[in-house]
């Protein structure tokens, strides 16, 4: 199953307030590369809540990019990709609200959302975030830096996948019952949970009569 897992932190209440992105490319099951960026927001506001979270506060990005300037390079990484966050309803908003903001048409990219699939594959959290999810499964985490989120993130989806012999996109509705959203030239489509289509063996076991 080949996807890139992102994570987005931000210096204020604002989506397009991005201080910071990080990606995991996965290839095969395997993580192959995962890489992050500093990210100047378009005003240098940053709240001391946001800061407490993950660190970063205006002088770490006060000589960074802004996002258009980075999105010559993070674009390949996302065009024509499954991509995967931890509560992706957040980041994928804040990608729509930095491609809005500099008026940079959206990638063609289907999405879904690592939170949604942990509540189907690990019944029965107390919690779902992604610091519990981690410290249950033993995965090393930095919580709320970009690049050890986006590592995990990619590291939960891996797991899940392979318990449940999940390799497209289609098997993942199918078996999960994750219906992948959509991001596209001029909208998008938000990702949704479905049920999940039953088994041959479930059908066959339906069908059979018992004495």
């Amino acid at each position: 199953m080949d996807f890139v897992a992102i994570d987005f932190e931000t210096a204020n209440e604002r989506r397009h307030s991005a201080c910071e992105i990080g990606l995991c490319v996965v290839r095969n099951g395997q993580v192959v590369e995962s890489r992050a960026w500093l990210i100047r927001p378009p005003e240098l506001r940053f709240n001391s809540f946001n800061t407490y979270l993950h660190g970063i506060a205006a002088q770490h990005v006060r000589n960074e990019p802004e996002f258009d300037g980075l999105w010559p390079a993070l674009r390949p990484y996302l065009e024509g990709r499954l991509v995967l966050a931890h509560n992706a309803g957040f980041d994928l908003s804040v990608l729509r609200s930095l491609l809005t903001y500099y008026a940079l048409p959206y990638p063609d990219l289907r999405y879904s959302c690592s939170l949604a699939m942990a509540r189907k594959v690990w019944r029965g959290q107390l919690s779902y975030r992604l610091n519990a999810l981690a410290a249950t499964l033993d995965i090393p985490l930095d919580h709320h830096r970009a690049l050890s989120d986006a590592v995990a993130c990619a590291h939960l989806a891996i797991r899940a996948f392979r318990q449940h012999e999940v390799q497209s996109v289609g098997e993942m509705e199918e078996k999960l019952g994750l219906k992948a959203g959509r991001l596209f030239e001029g909208g998008y489509v938000p990702c949704s949970s479905v049920k999940p289509k039953p088994t041959g063996r479930r059908r066959a076991d339906r069908n059979q009569s018992y004495p």
